[in-house]
């Protein structure tokens, strides 16, 4: 593993432990060269897939991007870090299982969207806005009023 302070490309594991989930490996490393210490995180990837974006571009699933638009919806929303993860990790699992090389972001977008929805209602209607693209204030309005109804009924 490179070192992230000298660019080192070799290191020695000094500990490793799972998270409270074992869906990841957390390990402490240091470097043989600076003796700096890092952290680096270990998750099972089933296979490569490829999200094919709604003007037909194409880029590889990125775990990282998606957990950040998910923790910038639950901004300041009081919504842990460990929820976000599993979240994600949920998300991840369901289109590396799909059976599927390619997957529409449009389905990703929808499975944030249900899970956010479950999570908490304003990080739903701020990732909404933005999946959705609302261009004015009744698109909020409309929205908010249908989230507002869901949870009534």
């Amino acid at each position: 593993m490179r070192c992230p302070f000298c660019a080192h490309d070799d290191s020695q594991v000094k500990d490793s432990r799972p998270t409270e989930d074992n869906a990841v490996i957390r390990r402490r490393r240091q470097c043989s060269h600076c003796g700096a210490r890092f952290t680096t995180f270990e998750r099972v990837q089933l296979r490569e897939v490829t999200v094919v974006k709604s003007n037909d571009r194409r880029e590889a699933f990125d775990r990282a991007k998606l957990e950040q638009s998910v923790s910038l919806a639950c901004r300041k929303r009081g919504v842990s870090q460990e929820r976000i993860d599993q979240l994600v990790s949920g998300i991840q699992r369901q289109v590396e299982t799909s059976g599927d090389a390619e997957v529409p972001s449009a389905r990703i977008g929808e499975m944030v969207m249900d899970g956010l929805r479950q999570i908490d209602s304003v990080a739903y209607i701020r990732f909404a806005s933005v999946y959705r693209d609302f261009s004015e204030a009744k698109d909020f309005e409309e929205f908010a009023s249908n989230v507002r109804d869901m949870a009534d009924g």
